[in-house]
């Protein structure tokens, strides 16, 4: 049976449309000023970097190979693999992603200038992981699921949202949401106002921080909020404006970055018009959102490029849905960007219930297990974040979209029977 986020992008056509069809070699953008991935030849003992291979554009060249000794100190990602690393384990003996190893780390690696020595995580699987759940959760699990969030260390958890029950009844119970964690304390706690009378009740409920959220695509607009682009910013205007009132921060959203279950693709230039807007009415920072997940690095980065023409990089951040499981890539993409602040969802739980088809957020869990192998600070816990995707993953009776929750729990489970 066709997938309808799929069947709604080649309704007009057998072929796969633009926004599916991934780039071939020949159109990807040229990375060439990237001089990040060091090929190893074989000389000697140990593997070292050709000076004509030392270009990403360069680093598939066909006729060079890996040398296959076992003592080659392979580089790649910051990394010298086979170097005498600290497998560290975490408490249940499972494997970490980390490297402790001082040569390692040091390493002078031109690719780890392109990556962040720290980033930003914003969990919003409270919000936009639970709103498609098919039944309500009760907000006593949501408020025991942030609070386990908040305690891994992530410093921004997207709690609720106020938008009218009649559109999403999964967020009927954000005022009591919001009376169970407004007092936490270290933790920026955003939430979602699509108009003045969700902002006003956000307020009421003791919000600190909003969120407004526009789309690039004209279409998904009038099916996710009933009204055009344009109709859209100027309701958010009046929302930005009370927020300076009451100097409260407001973060902005970009949604359908990539593409849309109507329009298909989404050029770039729509995508910087909507977060230049947003950034002109004071939003602090903008999440460009792969509402849809049909992105690949070659779509998304000259996207990125087109809104980072307008909106300075600090300003940004990226948020991935992983239907095509491209998430990962799109995020190191972006890192190598200069993006420092990345949305995921623990246990990767999402969705959209305007963008049929669309999977879950890129779950957390993977991002911090990567983020760790890179060496990227981002002061969460992962064994504490696990724990907390455990949590929910029980309580909906399903596993975790998380693949380094599921691959960790397969290795305790097989280390018990030893």
């Amino acid at each position: 049976m066709l997938d309808p986020c799929r069947a709604s992008l080649t309704a007009s056509s057998s072929k796969m449309s633009s926004v599916e069809q991934p780039l071939g070699r020949d159109q990807f953008p040229s990375l060439s000023t990237i001089d990040g991935f060091s090929r190893c030849s074989s000389r000697s003992s140990a593997c070292r970097p050709r000076g004509e291979d030392m270009g990403m554009g360069n680093c598939f060249i066909e006729g060079r190979s890996w040398s296959s000794s076992n003592s080659c100190q392979h580089q790649a990602f910051g990394y010298e693999y086979g170097a005498p690393c600290d497998s560290r384990y975490l408490a249940d003996h499972s494997y970490c992603s980390y490297c402790n190893d001082k040569r390692t780390r040091s390493i002078p690696n031109k690719f780890s200038r392109f990556v962040p020595r720290y980033v930003k995580i914003v969990e919003v699987g409270p919000r936009d992981g639970l709103q498609n759940e098919k039944n309500v959760v009760p907000a006593s699990v949501k408020v025991e699921l942030i609070h386990r969030l908040v305690s891994s260390g992530l410093s921004v958890v997207e709690p609720t949202s106020f938008v009218s029950p009649k559109w999403v009844p999964q967020l009927a119970d954000a005022k009591d949401v919001m009376a169970g964690v407004r007092n936490l304390k270290g933790v920026r706690l955003p939430v979602l106002t699509p108009n003045l009378k969700g902002f006003e009740a956000a307020v009421a409920a003791g919000a600190t921080e909003v969120a407004i959220f526009a789309s690039a695509s004209e279409s998904f607009s009038r099916s996710n909020i009933n009204c055009s682009i344009e109709e859209s910013l100027s309701r958010y205007q009046a929302v930005a404006q009370s927020a300076k009132k009451l100097s409260i921060p407001v973060r902005g959203y970009v949604s359908c970055a990539v593409g849309c279950p109507v329009e298909g693709a989404i050029p770039p230039s729509k995508v910087a018009y909507v977060a230049k807007q947003l950034y002109d009415m004071g939003c602090f920072e903008i999440s460009i959102a792969d509402t849809i997940g049909v992105g690949t690095p070659g779509t998304v980065l000259p996207m990125l490029e087109a809104v980072m023409a307008v909106v300075p990089a600090e300003n940004l951040a990226v948020h991935f849905h992983d239907t095509y499981g491209q998430s990962l890539p799109n995020i190191l993409v972006s890192l190598q960007m200069g993006i420092t602040t990345l949305d995921s969802s623990v246990a990767g739980l999402g969705g959209c219930p305007y963008a049929k088809g669309a999977s879950g957020n890129v779950a957390t869990e993977d991002v911090v297990y990567m983020l760790n192998g890179l060496g990227v600070q981002t002061n969460v816990d992962l064994q504490k974040l696990l724990l907390a995707g455990d949590f929910i993953s029980k309580h909906l009776g399903r596993p975790s979209g998380s693949k380094t929750a599921i691959a960790l729990s397969r290795m305790t489970a097989d280390a018990s029977k030893i």
